[in-house]
């Protein structure tokens, strides 16, 4: 079918033919056999160029609306299936004679710049009278994928839980899923440099306590055992977590300057052996259920945030899945936010960070993960007496009974309202954070229950932003999702 375009460059030709092809003398005819060849072909050129030009208009907005939806997953396994979705999708219905190839998708070496491309054959209209009768019109996207001005919060949990008993090592455990997958997330970021302008990243570990580092003394109360009575840890020293302050206190982003922390001391329980009965201290993670000492439960110091991309991986290799407390994912949470808010400026080394809130072209991101709920575990529980006093293993809100308020009845009834505290205080903190312009990332993972679900659900930015994770690989799958997210991308050709 002829365009209205073509039709009236038809009309154009046969007006200035018409004398021609009326006039019956001979060297009219010679005329006209000479001078119809070039002519035709200089029109038939225009048009099938005209043609092959607007399919090659077509097909660059398609690819470069692919592009940009393969830059977000870029280092998916399906990136070049969602670029032909989308290319497909984009460049819509065309005339069943047009045969459009594949999408090719190539990632460089620096994991920065994404080229799609692909070509399409077409009959031409008028070049088959000089034997031409398709003509191939190609096109290509590069999209360059850079990642944002970002001060970036991993607050990652470190529970026992994270390393199930039937696990005799880290390997192909949840744990160490969630350690190559946050690693994966940097390797986005930073693609093949060390350092990126204007990113920075922190870690916070947090089982039932959050360790913001032994040499950060100058945070502790006045008279604190650290400071006053350092023996008291026997040997081994204070490794550096901290009791939670007074609420609201252990909700927030005030500094120290508003209320300083208590050092965690897990005291020897002589008279319950299966709770911690020291000083035969056993503090490494692989003790599990069965260590005991001072710092018990208390995991990795926090990574404040840095530029360097070895020192944060560093960080993520250093973890490790460390049992007994219990889980406090609204600790781990405030002390994320610690690490970004301006509040805390000059506090953790560098006179310049965090920046403030709304710092041109920088985003405060913060992803939080946890594999459970926020819960006091009790390792010498006695499944005969469920009036027992303590319920709970020692955590940085002491016992359960310090935190409840009470200390008679079941303890399921105990934990349960431990539990509802805990949740409530989380949420409080998702609230702040997500006022003073804080993106917040969250997922699940494994096994936790639908009220733990919905809570990181409801902390997350958008509910596009909450994920959950059921096995290792769809971990894997988040992590680099979230990675697209955060890149900012571009078409460069």
């Amino acid at each position: 079918m002829f365009t209205p375009k073509l039709t009236r460059s038809l009309r154009a030709v046969r007006s200035f033919l018409a004398p021609v092809l009326r006039d019956r003398r001979g060297a009219a005819a010679v005329f006209l056999a000479v001078a119809l060849i070039p002519m035709v072909g200089a029109v038939g050129l225009a048009i099938d160029s005209s043609r092959g030009y607007l399919l090659k208009t077509r097909m660059g907005k398609a690819l470069d609306t692919a592009g940009l939806a393969a830059g977000r997953v870029a280092l998916d396994g399906n990136a070049q299936d969602v670029a032909q979705q989308f290319f497909d999708a984009n460049f819509g219905t065309s005339d069943a004679s047009v045969e459009v190839a594949p999408v090719a998708f190539a990632l460089d070496d620096t994991m920065r710049f994404v080229t799609l491309s692909t070509t399409a054959t077409t009959p031409t209209l008028f070049m088959r009278v000089f034997g031409r009768e398709t003509m191939i019109v190609s096109a290509r996207s590069v999209i360059q994928r850079e990642t944002t001005g970002m001060e970036l919060a991993l607050v990652m949990d470190n529970t026992g839980s994270m390393w199930p008993d039937e696990f005799s090592t880290l390997t192909g455990t949840p744990f160490k899923a969630m350690q190559d997958a946050a690693d994966d997330l940097i390797d986005i970021l930073y693609g093949s440099d060390s350092e990126i302008e204007n990113l920075w990243v922190s870690l916070v570990p947090y089982t039932a306590m959050v360790n913001i580092g032994k040499t950060r003394t100058d945070w502790l109360k006045s008279g604190d055992r650290v400071l006053n009575n350092p023996g008291s840890y026997s040997t081994v020293g204070w490794k550096g977590c901290v009791m939670a302050r007074t609420y609201p206190n252990d909700t927030n982003d005030a500094p120290p300057s508003v209320e300083k922390f208590g050092s965690f001391f897990y005291a020897s329980t002589n008279s319950d052996s299966n709770d911690n009965k020291w000083p035969t201290i056993k503090e490494d993670y692989t003790y599990k259920n069965g260590a005991r000492g001072p710092n018990l439960g208390c995991g990795p110091a926090i990574t404040p945030l840095t530029k360097s991309k070895a020192t944060i991986k560093a960080a993520i290799a250093d973890m490790k899945p460390w049992s007994r407390g219990g889980t406090t994912g609204n600790l781990g949470l405030s002390w994320g936010w610690r690490t970004l808010s301006p509040q805390w400026r000059g506090l953790w080394g560098d006179p310049d960070l965090p920046l403030d809130y709304g710092t041109p072209f920088m985003d405060k991101v913060a992803v939080i993960l946890t594999d459970g709920q926020n819960q006091f575990h009790d390792n010498s529980n006695d499944s005969k007496n469920d009036k027992e006093v303590p319920a709970s293993d020692y955590t940085a809100y002491g016992r359960i009974e310090d935190l409840v308020g009470y200390s008679t009845g079941k303890e399921d009834a105990r934990r349960s309202d431990g539990r509802a505290i805990l949740d409530a205080r989380m949420t409080e903190t998702c609230n702040a954070m997500k006022a003073a312009g804080i993106r917040i990332y969250t997922i699940t993972f494994n096994k936790p229950d639908a009220t733990a679900k919905a809570l990181f659900k409801k902390c997350a930015t958008t509910e596009a932003m909450y994920w959950h994770a059921p096995d290792n690989d769809t971990l894997s799958a988040v992590f680099r999702a979230i990675g697209g997210q955060l890149a900012n991308l571009r078409i460069v050709e």
